[in-house]
């Protein structure tokens, strides 16, 4: 019974990959110039997903991007995929607060000592495994060429070359350092549609979620590695190449003539 239940199971995920593949193919033909840098972002204790919406960003009649089908689409995709996820695999939806983030890394600390050398925002990011709220670190508008470390160990996360402006108001990149950015394991339905936690690999920092529509931000790195890190800016700091102060990413950008905050 039970390896039946679990054929079924399988069955229902690669069912799942596909028809959520299908839906998504029908949003992509959008050119970068008409995605606009406008997102609905919803948390939950389950998983955390980022909607986008698509729009018009020009006078061009014939542009469809502003078409209700192709958010309807997106959305629906969404909602199917962290359904399925939820539902077959609950406990891939809750590994990124369950698992240790001291067990088995190389730099350890009791959570009185995290607290002590991180702020509060650090500390909510990579050790309570937080969200910040979007275009609210500094980094998010940093292009100097340089390097991304954690904010916990000084451990290399990020180069420069690999970060682009992806608008929705955190820290993007291509791709993580060698072997410094772990990647959760879940099941692929939730790799493709709700993401996948990331975490320093030396001190089992939070860093943020890896999502597979790297394919959408074309001209930029993403393009060429299919993947976006969406990475929280309080968890990183950055250092610029030849030398010059450390930027950490708990730090506000500056506020605007308009009052407002910077933007992706």
């Amino acid at each position: 019974m039970r390896k039946t239940t679990t054929m079924m199971m399988n069955r229902l995920l690669t069912t799942a990959t596909t028809l959520s593949a299908l839906l998504l193919l029908q949003i992509t033909t959008i050119p970068s110039s008409s995605l606009v840098h406008s997102f609905t972002w919803t948390n939950t204790n389950a998983v955390s997903i980022q909607t986008r919406r698509y729009s018009k960003n020009n006078n061009d009649d014939d542009d469809d991007t502003n078409n209700p089908r192709r958010r309807q689409l997106l959305q629906s995709t969404l909602s199917f995929g962290t359904l399925l996820t939820t539902t077959v695999n609950p406990s891939a939806a809750i590994a990124s607060s369950s698992r240790s983030r001291t067990e088995g890394y190389a730099v350890q600390r009791t959570e009185r000592e995290w607290a002590y050398i991180l702020s509060g925002p650090q500390y909510n990011i990579l050790r309570m495994g937080g969200t910040e709220r979007p275009n609210s670190s500094i980094l998010e508008s940093e292009d100097r060429d340089g390097t991304f470390v954690c904010a916990g160990c000084n451990t290399p996360l990020f180069s420069s070359a690999e970060k682009f402006h992806s608008g929705t108001g955190w820290p993007s990149f291509a791709m993580g350092i060698d072997a410094n950015v772990q990647v959760e394991k879940v099941n692929p339905v939730q790799a493709s549609i709700a993401g996948a936690e990331l975490r320093c690999a030396t001190c089992g920092g939070h860093l943020g979620d890896v999502f597979q529509d790297g394919f959408l931000f074309v001209g930029t790195p993403a393009a060429k590695s299919g993947k976006r890190y969406c990475i929280d800016g309080a968890a990183l700091v950055f250092k610029p190449s030849g030398g010059g102060e450390d930027v950490f990413g708990d730090v506000p950008p500056p506020r605007t003539s308009g009052g407002g905050g910077g933007g992706g």
